[in-house]
């Protein structure tokens, strides 16, 4: 069974940085076609933020970039959003995700997801 599982989230002011990580279990980061970090504020839709391919290509939506870096350790099994200059926008729950299904890109679907982390920006 496939265990995503966040961590590194946290409350923190306007302009500050925090890094997320996403373990995962009885999943492969090395082999995965593509892997991704989605949000989700209150009251609003689930949004993909970034994506990594298995060839290391990366993509973001535009209200990150610049500011969010996404990356992988294939010897730690592990997913990783680097956030720096953050907003109050930036406010949301963050979820890990993998097993594309289709195309890699902060649109796509996946098969896996974690529980998620929560991410709260103050001015």
């Amino acid at each position: 069974q496939v265990l995503l599982v966040e961590s590194g989230g946290g409350s923190v002011q306007a302009g500050g940085s925090l890094r997320l990580s996403c373990a995962a279990s009885a999943y492969t980061v090395s082999k995965s076609l593509c892997m991704g970090w989605f949000r989700q504020a209150p009251g609003r839709e689930r949004e993909g933020v970034a994506t990594i391919r298995s060839d290391d290509v990366t993509s973001y939506i535009d209200s990150v970039k610049g500011r969010f870096g996404i990356s992988k350790d294939n010897v730690k099994n592990s997913l990783y959003l680097h956030m720096n200059s953050l907003k109050p926008e930036d406010t949301a729950m963050y979820y890990c995700a993998a097993g594309v299904v289709g195309s890699c890109g902060t649109g796509g679907a996946f098969a896996y997801w974690g529980q998620g982390t929560q991410v709260t920006v103050s001015s």
